[in-house]
């Protein structure tokens, strides 16, 4: 049934985008596919005594104990986003797949030269999104290469996990059991927050609304789960990250106003590496305040450049107007996710409006 499903949206995809896309799309396809195969029900891996189905069902894997004993958590957390956080009630993230891989697929971002506005491509179901994915690594460079070639600015990021927003059972994966349960934790509220709502055509607002279920989600999980101890260490964290978001932020004010200077090509890319070179300077400098913690320097050590700065709006944007509008339902998440719908309904310039006015605003008018 799963791979009838597949094949008839292969179908609608390649009528509504055309054979010249092909080649993309028969990548996507099979790489899901992959995946497909190699899944299994977390319940099933657990259970110690199976019933025979030996004519049925494929062999078992073997699971380490610690893998076992990750995929039990996750399980925790899984029935917490449903009962705790009122995400969708279904088989995503009770299932997981063993990748070859070290990560489940690569995004390639590219932007011009001189802006901060990503290149979007446009595909049926999703909408346009600023990146294209792909399950291969090296063939998500090769695209990045013919970018590069065009002289756009360019990244390619692993990506951990991904949302089919309810088509399949989305897994928990391999690759993802080398992070900490708090980061699986914040990873499934994420996605299963897209599955709650996605609005085709705007990933600013589908990143920012999903980033607000997982922050408020992982402050009730730790809360409950692990205790001050661990719930005081992931805020000190995100308090990093906020400060590393602001400092990006601020930067692409500037590069924006740079940019929108009447300058010849030349003086404007030696100013543009100015400015990024200050940014690794002021990234230095909040460093220093964090007593030792090194886990943002391999980002600020690699060849940023605006494809880096234009996917940190995305998640970012709308966080503190979302983050008022949970407030102003006094926490109550169905509320909220009713309030957050109501402005996916709005047209795009109006919804951006309300969004940016909301923290001076009544929320709740916002419907």
């Amino acid at each position: 049934m799963r791979t009838l499903q597949i094949s008839l949206l292969l179908t609608a995809t390649l009528l509504a985008a055309g054979c010249a896309n092909l080649g993309y799309y028969s990548q996507a396809v099979t790489g899901q596919l992959d995946i497909l195969a190699r899944t299994r029900a977390i319940s099933e891996l657990l259970d110690d005594n199976p019933a025979a189905s030996a004519d049925t069902q494929p062999v078992k894997p073997s699971l380490a104990p610690d893998v076992k004993a990750r995929l039990t958590t996750v399980l925790r957390v899984r029935d917490f986003a449903t009962q705790a956080l009122a995400l969708p009630d279904n088989n995503s993230y009770r299932v997981y797949a063993s990748l070859d891989r070290t990560q489940v697929a690569w995004n390639v971002v590219a932007t011009p030269e001189f802006s901060l506005t990503p290149k979007e491509w446009c595909f049926p179901i999703a909408g346009c999104v600023p990146y294209r994915a792909y399950f291969s690594h090296q063939r998500a460079e090769e695209f990045a290469s013919e970018l590069r070639a065009e002289r756009l600015d360019v990244r390619v990021a692993g990506v951990a996990a991904y949302s089919t927003l309810g088509w399949f059972s989305d897994p928990v994966f391999s690759t993802q059991l080398r992070r900490s349960d708090a980061d699986i934790a914040a990873l499934i509220f994420h996605e299963l927050a897209h599955q709650e709502l996605y609005l085709p055509g705007d990933a600013t607002f589908n990143e920012s609304f999903a980033t607000t279920v997982e922050i408020e989600g992982m402050r009730r999980w730790l809360a409950q789960d692990s205790g001050t101890a661990a719930l005081d260490h992931y805020l000190r964290d995100r308090t990093r990250h906020t400060q590393v978001v602001d400092l990006l932020l601020k930067f692409r004010i500037r590069l924006e106003a740079l940019y929108a200077l009447p300058l010849p090509m030349d003086p404007m890319r030696a100013e543009k590496a100015r400015y990024y070179e200050a940014l690794r300077n002021e990234y230095t400098n909040l460093r220093n305040q964090w007593g030792g913690y090194e886990g943002y320097d391999s980002w600020f050590t690699q060849d940023i450049n605006n494809a880096h700065l234009a996917a940190v709006g995305l998640y970012h944007q709308y966080v503190p107007a979302f983050q008022a509008l949970l407030a102003s339902m006094h926490g109550d998440l169905p509320a909220f996710y009713r309030l957050a719908r109501g402005l996916s309904r709005l047209p795009t310039a109006e919804r951006a409006t309300r969004l940016a006015d909301v923290n001076g605003a009544d929320a709740r008018r916002v419907n």
